[in-house]
């Protein structure tokens, strides 16, 4: 570590133990050691740092931290942001600009973080620092990964879970993904629980818009395409094969699908069931759906109804939008989707399924690709490849058409009057 130089640069790791998708992460074993520790030992690879410490809120991450030979700081657990646990930090470790290294990116770069450190010392102008890196159409449409767009001089315009720029007339753009690692200015960290929160931080539930409307700069160093980091048991699969020099297989893409399931109530519909005074059931569709599975099945991509119910108005609904793929009233639906892949003769790496409740978890099982809308319970979440932004009966499905039509390089049929005009002939709500 250096000491007495201006602009001393310290690396903070936060290692939260709890994590939804994979409880216990930070410990979780690569090639004999906790990840936490991997990451520790890349960041004490950065050259010009002062300090390296992990920030955790769990007795059992400290203790293994302090038994590999870390430093530990133990912070509060009702921080409501890292970066909020970041300002706690600095009552502990001085330091001018703090970088901000999460704890679950095992396959980071050290010389990464070295040009985010060395980018702050040059520029005294720069509030914060943060990296990006370039991808392709298909990465860009999932909201899970923040893109950025860049001013000239390297400064962010705009963050966002949606595709920006936005391909209006269907030809490529250039996508840049935001790397979550942050350097701050001490000033910055001081002042940021004070910062309120704009709309568009609520929106789309991004601290870093925090900062750019406090009329903050952030500059964004632009780096080679990074490993994945770990969110999942699947990624943590992908990263110990990676870090054992094994090729993992490649997930599937939207790109490639061919077969999309959907079940109905709470997908389709809202979830709600109403009888009439005959005994009746009446549903609630969303037309804007029903437009989306029109559109996939006129590009190519079949579309699957499966539903544990079945009456006269679901039959009805799937007989108006002209779909001849469906099973109803089905107890088993793994069973049932790998049924409907048969009949569609395509695999599961080809198929993405979209459910909401403890009933589709056999069908994300099943299919290569799942999509849980925005209002399933968190446990659905979890198994879900991908959550939309959409709740159920709202449009959560045509966001998954529309987004596969992306990855498809098909835009144009829902973003162009022209595009549209080729296949309105077939399509209905």
């Amino acid at each position: 570590m250096l000491s007495g130089e201006k602009d001393r640069v310290a690396i903070v790791i936060p290692a939260r133990y709890g994590s939804t998708r994979l409880p216990g992460k930070p410990l979780a074993d690569i090639l004999g050691k906790p990840m936490v520790q991997h990451v520790y030992e890349r960041a004490c690879q950065v050259s010009g740092v002062h300090a390296v410490l992990v920030a955790t809120d769990d007795a059992r991450v400290a203790e293994v931290v302090k038994g590999f030979g870390g430093q530990c700081v133990m912070t509060s657990p009702d921080h409501p942001s890292g970066t909020d646990r970041l300002a706690e930090v600095m009552a502990h470790v001085p330091a001018d600009v703090y970088i901000n290294l999460q704890g679950d990116e095992p396959l980071v770069r050290p010389e990464d973080i070295a040009r985010l450190a060395a980018g702050m010392r040059d520029d005294a102008s720069v509030q914060v620092g943060t990296l990006c890196h370039g991808i392709d159409g298909d990465e860009a449409i999932n909201p899970n990964t923040v893109k950025v767009v860049l001013a000239s001089n390297g400064d962010a315009l705009y963050f966002s879970r949606s595709p920006i720029p936005y391909p209006r007339d269907a030809e490529a753009a250039t996508y840049l993904k935001h790397v979550g690692v942050y350097a701050y200015r001490r000033e910055v960290l001081a002042a940021y629980a004070e910062l309120p929160q704009p709309m568009v931080e609520q929106a789309e539930k991004l601290e870093q818009l925090r900062l750019l409307a406090a009329g903050m700069r952030i500059r964004a160093f632009e780096v080679a395409p990074t490993g994945p980091g770990v969110d999942t048991p699947e990624c943590l699969a992908r990263v110990r094969a990676l870090m054992a020099g094994e090729q993992p297989e490649l997930p599937p893409s939207l790109a490639d699908v061919r077969l999309v399931i959907t079940d109905v109530d709470g997908v389709l519909t809202d979830g709600g069931i109403y009888y009439d005074a005959t005994g009746e059931c009446l549903k609630r569709f969303h037309v804007r759906d029903g437009l989306g599975i029109r559109l996939l099945e006129e590009n190519g991509v079949r579309v699957a109804v499966l539903s544990g119910r079945d009456s006269e108005t679901l039959r009805k609904r799937v007989a108006d939008l002209g779909v001849s793929l469906f099973q109803f009233g089905v107890k088993d639906k793994f069973a049932a989707c790998r049924a409907l892949m048969a009949q569609a003769d395509v695999g599961p790496e080809q198929t993405a399924c979209i459910g909401d409740d403890s009933i589709d978890l056999p069908a994300f099982a099943a299919c290569g690709l799942s999509y849980a809308v925005a209002d399933s319970a968190s446990y659905v979440k979890a198994r879900a490849t991908r959550v939309l932004s959409t709740a159920g009966g709202e449009g959560a499905f045509r966001e998954l058409a529309d987004a596969i039509l992306l990855a498809q390089g098909k835009a144009q049929v829902f973003g162009t009057a022209e595009g549209f005009a080729t296949v309105m002939s077939g399509v209905a709500q």
